[in-house]
């Protein structure tokens, strides 16, 4: 558990730069005077759509890295080790038919789009290169993951993916980019840079190698993996798909959609924010857990699915609160456009859904790295039944906070069914009274700086009522000793310390 809270608190720093950054290119994009709220929508459905190519690519071929990686790890040496060479050359082959796909539904796009969004139908052949790199990065990351390079990964996704549209948007309003048309080419091929970097990193550094002779793991595992890949591929296409449809279906319905599609975005971005420790966790767990199903470690399971429930629901509830009591002030102090305004509704509805996923702990990550990883799979194809068809019909009825009432609640009856059969499987179960100390903590603190401070307005009023929030709220976190791993983080520091005086 060690190696897992280093790696998680690291690759939480890196992350939380990365939304700092990532903030700074949301302020440049939606600052009063620079990119218009449709080419900010824009470069929001340029990841909502690329995010799509990536599922439907992969043909489960991540999947395929976190079941069956320990297994080649103990059997064959790095040069003999044909994992990474199949699986992408299998993810290559699957980008090249949803190319192809890509290429006659253009046409379908047009209708769809042409009205409420003729930006995208502009640009819509850079969509390729960007949906291929990602999706190329996140096949390599997977296996990265494994090699316990997640803190890497983290710092290009996260940190370099964000300093590279930093660059972009400063050439552009510097004018050595001349037009938006220059800005999204250049941005379109961003993921294949990180791609380059990764894989040289891995290259030079022997964690892979190419090899195409077939390994006498692969040949003894190649029926289940491919029965994995198909099951993973096809519920982890359709859990992803319906994490970025809002943005496809407020593009393609409302008035003005790209617009509002820019309004969701930035909820959407402020929200990251309470979500951030979760990647760095997930990286971290990925291997131990996949090592502890092989061994049969059920109990360092059960310890990993509490810790990290606890762990991100005391993060989760705090960055919600923080941000709920500073929407409205920074969105003024900053200034941004008024039309962002309409995001705190959404916000407050993705924030609650992001507390939720959290604090459900790694349910979907134990399951797919178990012998039930075709649950993932049925439960993954009632999400999509589920949240595809109500996220439209919200959409149409109650406008721009439609899709996420819609996540809120596919999300709330896929975690759900997701517990319940790890209850009922393997009798574990991530919440305690501590959970419910966590919430009832949070409340209070927030009621606290709220009604001392809500008709204050500024750049010193942001940092006072978050001041107020944060000291009762750590204080509380150490006094109803909520979480071990805040004193075990505690002792390693004074353990350094001493060593180093």
């Amino acid at each position: 558990m060690s190696d897992i809270r280093r790696q998680s608190i690291i690759s939480s720093f890196v992350v939380y730069f990365g939304f700092a950054l990532g903030f700074f290119n949301t302020f440049l994009y939606t600052k009063e005077g620079n990119f218009t709220a449709a080419e900010y929508g824009l470069v929001n459905l340029f990841i909502a759509i690329a995010n799509i190519m990536f599922s439907v690519a992969n043909l489960g071929m991540p999947a395929v890295i976190y079941k069956f990686f320990p297994y080649y790890k103990d059997n064959l040496k790095t040069r003999n080790n044909d994992l990474l060479t199949w699986t992408l050359f299998t993810t290559i082959a699957g980008f090249v038919l949803v190319s192809i796909a890509g290429y006659f539904l253009k046409d379908f796009v047009t209708r769809k789009y042409i009205t409420n969004s003729p930006e995208l139908i502009s640009y819509y052949y850079w969509l390729f290169p960007f949906g291929f790199g990602l999706t190329l990065y996140s096949v390599l990351e997977a296996y990265a993951w494994q090699e316990r390079k997640s803190v890497l990964t983290n710092l290009l996704r996260e940190v370099v993916f964000r300093l590279l549209t930093t660059i972009l948007i400063v050439l552009f309003f510097a004018g050595i980019i001349s037009k938006f048309r220059g800005f999204i080419k250049l941005y379109s091929l961003t993921y294949l840079v990180l791609t380059l970097i990764l894989m040289f990193y891995l290259l030079i550094s022997r964690k892979i190698s190419f090899t195409f002779s077939v390994s006498q793991v692969t040949r003894k595992f190649r029926k289940k993996m491919v029965a994995l890949a198909a099951f993973m591929w096809s519920g982890g296409s359709v859990v992803n798909i319906s994490r970025v449809f809002d943005s496809l279906v407020i593009a393609a319905v409302l008035p003005n959609g790209q617009i509002y599609v820019g309004v969701n975005a930035l909820a959407e971005n402020i929200a990251s924010l309470i979500q951030a420790p979760q990647r760095g966790i997930i990286a971290a767990s990925i291997a131990p857990l996949s090592r502890a199903w092989k061994d049969k470690d059920y109990e360092k399971i059960r310890n990993i699915y509490k810790r990290s429930s606890i762990n991100q629901l005391i993060f989760s509830v705090a960055m919600f609160s923080l941000v709920y009591l500073n929407f409205i002030d920074g969105i003024e102090t900053v200034p941004l456009k008024d039309t962002y305004i309409q995001a705190l509704p959404i916000f407050i509805i993705v924030g609650s859904t992001r507390i939720l996923d959290m604090g459900t702990g790694l349910n979907a990550q134990i399951i797919a790295t178990s012998t039930y990883w075709r649950f993932e799979f049925f439960t993954g194809v009632f999400l999509l039944v589920l949240s595809l068809p109500l996220t439209y019909v919200l959409t149409k009825t109650l406008g721009v906070i439609g899709p996420a009432l819609s996540n809120f609640i596919a999300f709330f009856i896929y975690n759900g069914i997701r517990g319940l059969f790890l209850w009922r499987k393997m009798k574990m179960q991530p919440f305690s009274l501590k959970s419910v100390y966590t919430i009832l903590l949070g409340v209070v603190c927030y009621l606290l700086s709220y009604y001392l401070f809500r008709e204050q307005r500024g750049w010193n009023w942001i940092f006072i009522r978050s001041f107020v929030f944060t000291v009762p709220f750590v204080a509380g976190v150490v006094l109803l000793r909520l979480t071990p791993d805040f004193f075990h983080v505690v002792d390693s520091m004074r353990k350094r310390f001493r060593r180093a005086t």
